[in-house]
């Protein structure tokens, strides 16, 4: 506790401080499987039935979780989704992509297409942060795959996942969304994701929901003469994750996590089960930013503020920092913004982890800093 900040009454501190957009809360349980089934996997070959039963019991709980249409796959690697969006665009991208931007991470993506030399210069349509683009601005578009992110989480929109009017592959960053929003997983070819947010993990590992289509894609593409660095290869990646194993050594206790992490949701309710918490969540969070004079929910469309990141401005009366650190110096951490957005705000992540009763705590604990005048200007 700093002496600089003042100490918040013990019931306006919610039962787990944690609030961070990624690295985001992790659950008692998850810490406890990792000592639990550590003791008999941690240290051993991830070539053996042990760590492949746990690589497959993952798979299959996301399957589950996602409802896989017939044909689809999940597939994993290393890496997380930056080693993803390089590997796309080795494995996935034919010729020529087009993208949403809406923020920080739905332009990476893009970025790697437009550096990429052995492919033509993406078609990237823009939105200012804050904003939510719509997947018809891709309806026609002259590309073989079509990308937006699911969820920004620097700004705390949401775009819906549906399928544009095209041929091309639908590839859908969801890793801050996948667990936390609803979607039909028809409706895309490629939903990737890491572990580090809605499944409560640590990072490193990438997972995605592989169509048919782009399946067969990842095979068209690996029989041309096209180089692609071995770590970075989509069809090692699938030939591996049908084994239930990945190209280099996993990272087991992430796996472990994440194997608790998907079995608490499948038990509790599946993917509506937790979109019902993170809708819980944000709507606490939103209706008390409506509420409160010096607050208001950064993105404008109600639709399209997230389910999973919320991003409230203060006006200038308020200085959101010192909301953050006095939050910080009692226990209540990464409430903090975005860092490369400059607004005068706090971002508070909602993933199924967080109980909704903590998020509730959180904005009467804001109250109550607002009240006292502490982070007035």
């Amino acid at each position: 506790m700093s002496d600089q900040f003042p100490t918040l009454p013990e019931n306006l501190l919610p039962a787990d401080g944690r609030f961070g957009c990624g690295p985001s809360k992790v659950r008692q349980d998850q810490i406890d499987a990792i000592v639990a089934g550590g003791r008999d996997i941690i240290g051993t070959s991830h070539r053996q039935p042990a760590v492949k039963n746990l690589v497959g019991s993952v798979r299959e709980g996301l399957s589950t979780l996602f409802n896989l249409p017939e044909g689809y796959e999940i597939i994993t690697s290393l890496g997380g989704a930056t080693a993803f969006w390089d590997s796309a665009s080795f494995g996935l991208v034919r010729n020529r992509s087009a993208h949403l931007t809406y923020g920080e991470f739905s332009g990476k993506f893009a970025t790697v297409s437009k550096k990429a030399p052995w492919l033509d210069a993406p078609e990237v349509f823009a939105s200012e942060p804050g904003t939510a683009p719509s997947p018809s601005q891709l309806d026609g578009v002259d590309a073989d795959l079509v990308g937006w992110a699911h969820n920004e989480t620097s700004t705390g929109a949401m775009v819906q996942v549906t399928r544009p009017a095209t041929d091309a592959l639908v590839a859908i960053d969801a890793t801050s969304g996948a667990g936390g929003l609803p979607v039909d997983i028809a409706e895309t070819d490629v939903y990737y994701f890491s572990p580090q947010k809605c499944f409560a993990s640590d990072g490193g590992l990438w997972f995605a929901a592989f169509s048919p289509a782009a399946l067969e894609r990842v095979e068209e593409i690996a029989a041309t003469d096209r180089y692609i660095p071995a770590f970075l290869d989509l069809k090692t990646a699938v030939d591996n994750s049908r084994k239930n194993q990945t190209y280099n050594t996993p990272a087991v206790s992430t796996l472990l996590m994440m194997d608790a992490q998907v079995k608490w949701m499948n038990a509790n309710g599946g993917l509506d089960g937790m979109v019902a918490r993170t809708s819980e969540s944000s709507s606490i969070l939103y209706s008390w930013a409506e509420a409160r004079p010096e607050a208001s929910p950064f993105v404008a469309e109600p639709s399209s503020r997230s389910l999973v990141v919320g991003t409230i401005d203060f006006d200038e009366s308020v200085d959101a920092d010192v909301i953050a650190k006095t939050l910080r110096a009692n226990g209540v951490l990464d409430t903090e913004p975005y860092r490369k957005l400059g607004r005068n705000q706090l971002r508070i992540g909602m993933f199924p982890a967080i109980d909704p009763e903590d998020v509730r705590t959180l904005t009467a604990a804001i109250d109550h800093i607002l009240d006292s005048g502490v982070a007035a200007r």
